[in-house]
């Protein structure tokens, strides 16, 4: 045998090792039968990663969550429950905007990013619920010239990272010219309160 492939042996063999701890690793960290009741949502920062993949739009249930008026706009949360049986992640800002007619098309501007809240990426285990914050400014606080008011039925919402939209039921009046009347939070974890 050759020095080279002396050395090589055991390069690979620990190589091989340190693959199958990781893997052991990963895999002792699910724990069968867990509690039924979902913990929260974590927070982590982008770089780590984490290793699971982006929640695509066919794994998140999206509904309405608390809403509240003030001072001319609406506040309306929006909940992104994981409903696959696997875990997935969101980070930053979903696509939002205002959607009616039929066939269903967008109305007006889409939602200005908030940047108040910083990036974090959430990680979704099944049942896990994120959400984001959408700030809707009425519509008739702006002269009909300037607006051009359009009854509205649905929240159109792109979770983040995806191009596949959800439409969650909403009745409101938009914007059909282009005055900004929506604003997004990034996604955070838990439901919104």
């Amino acid at each position: 045998m050759t020095a080279s492939v002396r050395t090589a042996r055991p390069a690979i063999a620990g190589a091989a090792l340190a693959c199958v701890a990781a893997l052991t690793a990963a895999c002792g960290s699910v724990t069968p039968g867990a509690s039924s009741t979902p913990a929260p949502a974590t927070t982590t920062p982008a770089a780590t990663g984490g290793g699971a993949a982006p929640c695509p739009t066919r794994s998140l249930g999206l509904k309405p969550g608390l809403a509240q008026g003030a001072a001319g706009s609406t506040y309306q949360v929006i909940d992104f429950t994981n409903i696959s049986n696997v875990t997935c992640t969101l980070y930053g800002y979903p696509g939002v905007s205002l959607a009616g007619g039929h066939p269903v098309t967008q109305v007006g501007l889409a939602a200005a990013e908030d940047p108040t809240t910083p990036r974090k990426l959430v990680t979704l285990a099944p049942g896990q619920v994120a959400n984001a914050l959408l700030r809707i400014v009425d519509a008739l606080n702006y002269p009909p010239s300037k607006c051009g008011p359009v009854k509205t039925q649905w929240i159109q919402v792109y979770p983040p990272n995806q191009t596949t939209p959800v439409f969650v039921a909403y009745s409101t009046t938009g914007c059909s010219k282009p005055v900004r009347i929506l604003t997004v939070s990034t996604v955070k974890p838990g439901s919104g309160g």
